[in-house]
């Protein structure tokens, strides 16, 4: 035997093995629980529609971004208020509008100086005169500015949603946009829809604001807050009776940081093994959480999520480093999930669920089944017509067609792509696509016997000949699903992934390792003739 035809045997029967031992967990079905020596665990992962899993249908409340929107820039006017001396006896929101009433008309010119300036996206949609010669503004945003926001929240929720679904380490999850406000989210393999829900849709707002230990509580808690402050609860958790209580907090209005400022959040435990929240500030968020600490040395700071006290804590010092904690009574799974949120960011807003449905294991089990039931008998029946017609060297096409679906199964399982009941149909289409190719090879071959050439001339020139026709009808086909999986949704790649998979190794097995076989029969066992 030739060295050259040595390697190529070589080379195949390498890949043959190597497809059997990465495709053998999901043959013989084993699990992470099974224990085989030097056999890895990985097995071909099924999409939402094959093995079961969670199906949410989102609505972004973007109004809410507008909300959020118009409470800054009304924090920014009074503060800008102030600075340039445009006097008013109060500057207050009401969902989308923005209300400030001058102290008399004289304010108004300056004020609309004011906004031409420095808030350029606020507009005056009306004004009242009072009767204590005060003047009444009514703001909104400008409707281009508006839509903005709102276009922007749905598009930053959808990247929100697709990072804290990555860091929940879910396979494959199908995450997109349907129509103006809604996020379709599929996770497959996830049988518990509630905790999806609360990871997916918390709102996770980190602040960090001072606690006001200048007015009341008492009276805040009568119904008198003081203008510039603001009243929040957490909850303590009685560790005997496990009661939960709310605990009040009066605080300063403005938010001194945000979750903005974070890098990182992690679980870490204390001296007594309980679970809390490690948080890492970014370059620019430690070198701000140092100048606040170290401005308010004595005074509490109270580290608020969604609206929630969880600790107040008294700066003892100034604190550098770039590192706080969030300590409550968590669990350890509570404190995993908020430490997923916070890593992923906080949603521009609210987002409610529409839809909601758990695909469960019977009927995913069923459309598996079906789906496999299908491909083993389109591969019989195709193997069984390549014996028929084309005898033995329709034998070597079958062994190039099961080395195909075995090496698609097998990449997929090692790029850790997965298989849905569309890559199931691409599957099939392989199939076919494998034995066309050699079709049109054992079809050049015939043509070059009936001009009389010898048999294994006419089995070199079949398969020269051939080769531009399968790269030219092989490539077009590459292009097509290269297209389907750029702009195609999950059901679409899907199909796409396994058609560019079988695409690619179905040049190997149907070139490189049927004419192996071919020339191993000529050089190797010295076969005069074969019937084609």
């Amino acid at each position: 035997m030739k060295g050259w035809l040595k390697g190529k045997v070589i080379l195949n029967v390498v890949v043959l093995v190597c497809a059997i031992y990465v495709i053998l967990p999901t043959v013989l079905k084993l699990g992470p629980e099974d224990r085989l020596p030097l056999l890895h665990k990985e097995r071909v992962r099924l999409g939402l529609d094959l093995q079961g899993g969670t199906h949410l249908l989102l609505e972004v409340k973007s109004e809410e971004a507008v909300y959020s929107v118009l409470e800054r820039l009304k924090n920014e006017l009074k503060d800008a208020m102030k600075k340039k001396e445009v006097y008013a006896l109060s500057v207050e929101r009401s969902k989308d509008r923005v209300y400030v009433q001058l102290l008399n008309e004289e304010m108004s010119k300056p004020f609309d100086d004011l906004l031409k300036e420095d808030f350029p996206s606020l507009r005056v949609m009306g004004q009242q005169k009072k009767a204590d010669d005060s003047l009444v503004l009514e703001l909104s945003l400008l409707p281009e500015e508006e839509r903005e926001v709102k276009e922007m929240a749905v598009e930053q929720a959808l990247e929100t949603i697709r990072n804290r679904v990555d860091q929940l380490g879910v396979l494959e999850p199908e995450i997109a946009r349907q129509g103006q406000d809604r996020i379709l989210v599929q996770l497959p393999g996830i049988k518990d829809p509630e905790r999806a829900k609360a990871i997916i849709g918390k709102t996770a707002m980190l602040e960090f604001k001072l606690v006001d230990e200048e007015h009341s509580l008492e009276e805040a808690l009568s119904g008198k807050v003081p203008e510039g402050s603001v009243l929040l609860y957490g909850t303590v958790r009685d560790r005997e009776t496990g009661r939960v209580k709310k605990v009040p907090y009066l605080l300063k209005e403005p938010t001194l940081l945000t979750g903005d400022a974070l890098s990182d959040a992690r679980v870490a435990f204390d001296q007594f093994n309980r679970p809390y929240i490690s948080l890492k500030f970014t370059s620019w968020g430690a070198k701000e959480f140092e100048r606040i600490t170290g401005e308010n040395v004595g005074k509490r700071l109270a580290i608020i999520l969604d609206g929630t006290v969880y600790s107040a804590p008294v700066i003892r010092e100034r604190i550098s480093g770039g590192r706080a904690v969030i300590e409550g009574d968590f669990t350890l799974e509570e404190a995993r999930d908020l430490a997923v949120v916070l890593r992923a960011g906080a949603l521009p807003a609210p987002v409610s669920v529409l839809e909601e449905r758990t695909v469960g294991p019977s009927l995913g089990k069923d459309l598996v089944d079906k789906g496999f039931r299908a491909i083993v008998l389109g591969v019989l029946l195709v193997l069984a017509f390549m014996v028929l017609y084309y005898r033995w060297a329709g034998l070597i096409a079958d062994l190039a067609l099961v080395l195909n679906v075995l090496l698609v199964l097998a990449i997929m399982v090692l790029i850790k792509a997965t298989l849905t009941l569309p890559g199931v149909a691409g599957l099939a289409l392989t199939v076919g696509m494998s034995v066309d190719a050699n079709i049109l090879i054992f079809e050049r071959i015939k043509e070059e016997l009936k001009g009389g050439r010898p048999f294994w001339t006419a089995v070199d020139l079949g398969y020269s000949r051939a080769l531009v026709t399968i790269l030219d009808a092989q490539i077009t086909t590459l292009i097509a699903a290269a297209v389907l999986f750029q702009f195609g949704t999950g059901p679409i790649r899907g199909f796409a992934v396994t058609l560019t998979l079988g695409i690619l190794t179905n040049l190997f097995t149907a070139i490189v390792m049927t004419k192996t076989v071919f020339d191993l029969l000529r050089q190797g066992y010295r076969v005069k003739e074969l019937k084609i």
